[in-house]
């Protein structure tokens, strides 16, 4: 089967890399689609790119314009990309067509019924509340749940997410839940003799959002006791999309600047297991989320996780066992976990113990690209007999040339 997947901005450029070697594991040929690839968007396997989307908005010369003008530029360059990809697609004949995001869901949903014509559309929904309800991508999120209704099949990775498409009308036979693989080797690390008795460091890792929680993290950070507060260290590291600067300031007016490290810059993948290495504790005080790339390395490095009990921390972390699970925006319940982390060393070590095991029920790559080709597989199905074929038909009468005249001749 030849499968092309397409992520534009390459939002989840690690997954889509190990996703692609899991197909191709099982014998499938695939092709990803995106902007043209820079080194911090490598993934496991290496999937290389073929760069159908913004060759203009990627320029340097445009990236240094100011923001309304940029995202001006990337809007137009994106309505060329979809076009080119539509091009690129019918050279390339795949048996299937799989998104991963619908970066401008108002536009997309014109091009897809075209494609649909090629092949079966099938989406990942990443996000079960697009772009995680971020105000800043209210032109990105306008549009979305009806751009699902022109997919033969959508993935989501949790129960949580089915439950929310659902509850916005799509049909359940239309939804898959696959679940979200490890995005590192399994890796014992320091959990089987580790004391976890010195400073405990509670990591935020990953590119840093509002409804990621860094503000709650240093809020809680500032409400422990002394003797507490003075063996805890927060570290926010990772590739900004926010200001920064009112992180920094709550630091200073709270107290906790001297505890509080924040790292904007790409970590390579080379630095990832220093980073979770002994005495780390993984933070998540999300304030939304669906399934995390970044709780995959915490359950490979074999590191305790404190979390808000949402989507696929609260499916996958057994609370009290693997780490401590917290109501989300809950900065007390916050605060009270960290510090029984930090005055339970005996607590936070089994919890490095226990979620050291947790690899091993997490499917593998090649386990996803099977449950992955079922999908796909009645992703097709449905392409032939489901309530949009009609429409693909018309779409695809559409886009066929016209026939010659009567005489025979053009």
């Amino acid at each position: 089967m030849r499968i092309a997947l397409i992520d534009p901005s390459l939002f989840t450029a690690p997954y889509d890399a190990a996703l692609a070697a899991g197909l191709r594991s099982v014998g499938h040929e695939v092709s990803l689609h995106a902007r043209r690839a820079r080194a911090e968007d490598a993934g496991p396997a290496g999937q290389p790119v073929t760069a159908s989307f913004y060759p203009v908005a990627s320029l340097a010369a445009a990236q240094a314009l100011p923001r309304a003008l940029r995202l001006g530029i990337k809007g137009l360059d994106h309505i060329v990309s979809m076009n080119r990809l539509g091009r690129r697609l019918r050279q390339e004949r795949p048996d299937v067509i799989h998104f991963q995001w619908l970066p401008l869901p108002m536009v997309d949903r014109h091009f897809l019924p075209t494609l649909r014509t090629l092949a079966p559309l099938v989406l990942t929904v990443h996000d079960s509340n697009p772009f995680n309800g971020n105000p800043a991508a209210g032109l990105q999120r306008r549009g979305a749940f009806a751009g699902f209704r022109h997919f033969d099949r959508l993935i989501v990775h949790t129960a949580q997410g089915r439950q929310r498409l659902c509850a916005h009308g799509v049909a359940g036979e239309r939804i898959a839940v696959v679940p979200h693989g490890l995005l590192a080797r399994p890796h014992a690390g320091p959990a089987a003799g580790e004391a976890m008795d010195g400073e405990i460091t509670f990591l935020l890792f990953g590119k840093i959002k509002p409804y990621k929680g860094a503000d709650l993290l240093i809020a809680a950070l500032a409400r422990l006791a002394p003797q507490l507060r003075n063996r805890a260290r927060v570290h926010i590291i990772g590739q900004p999309y926010m200001d920064l600067a009112p992180l920094h300031q709550l630091a200073q007016r709270l107290g906790v600047a001297e505890r509080v490290t924040i790292a904007a810059r790409f970590v390579p993948e080379a630095e990832i297991p220093t980073l979770f290495g002994p005495g780390t504790i993984a933070a998540f005080p999300y304030r939304e989320i669906e399934a995390s790339g970044v709780l995959s390395l915490a359950v490979a490095h074999a590191r305790p996780v404190l979390a808000s009990r949402l989507g696929g921390f609260g499916e996958t972390i057994r609370h009290g066992e693997d780490g401590l699970l917290v109501p989300p925006d809950d900065v007390a319940a916050l605060t009270d976990a960290m510090a029984r982390f930090l005055a339970a060393p005996a607590f936070a070590a089994a919890c490095a113990r226990a979620i050291a095991t947790r690899a091993n029920d997490v499917p593998d790559w090649t386990d996803i690209a099977r449950l992955t080709t079922s999908v796909y597989d009645a992703a097709a199905r449905s392409r032939a007999t489901g309530p949009l074929a009609a429409a693909t038909a018309r779409a695809g009468r559409a886009e066929a040339p016209p026939p010659p005249p009567a005489g025979g001749h053009p």
